[in-house]
């Protein structure tokens, strides 16, 4: 059984591709995406991957919101994925925020440039603090 890690990484190819296949204006399934980049059903990445297309709009005006002086349209197209897949997971899942942050970082380290990894950082940071202020 992969690591949650794994599979959040997973998540994060699968909305990539998407968004570089509506990018390129080619037409895609969403299972068949997932089944393209999985060996076996997940639920957990299934979730993320809906939850994340399902609240886009939600999750972008988010980062827009807590983004100083950018756009999560101008991150790279990995960034951007990450930092919504983090959002999602703060928001929407009872995922504990720090291991959200530090997966997202994780993922960032690996896949973005130290620029993007700190802006992600700093909008779920701010994000944090928002809901523990509540």
């Amino acid at each position: 059984m992969a690591k949650r890690s794994e599979l959040r990484e997973k998540a994060m190819i699968i909305l990539y591709q998407m968004e570089l296949y509506k990018s390129n204006k080619i037409s895609y399934e969403i299972e068949d995406v997932i089944k393209e980049n999985l060996d076996i059903d997940n639920e957990f990445v299934k979730e993320i991957v809906y939850g994340v297309i399902t609240y886009k709009d939600r999750i972008d005006e988010i980062a827009n919101e807590n983004l100083s002086e950018w756009a999560i349209d101008r991150l790279d197209l990995c960034g951007a994925t990450i930092l919504r897949i983090g959002i999602y997971e703060l928001l929407y899942t009872e995922t504990p925020d720090l291991v959200v942050i530090n997966e997202a970082l994780e993922l960032a380290k690996k896949y973005s440039s130290d620029n993007i990894r700190k802006m992600i950082n700093a909008v779920l940071d701010k994000l944090i603090n928002k809901k523990e202020e509540k």
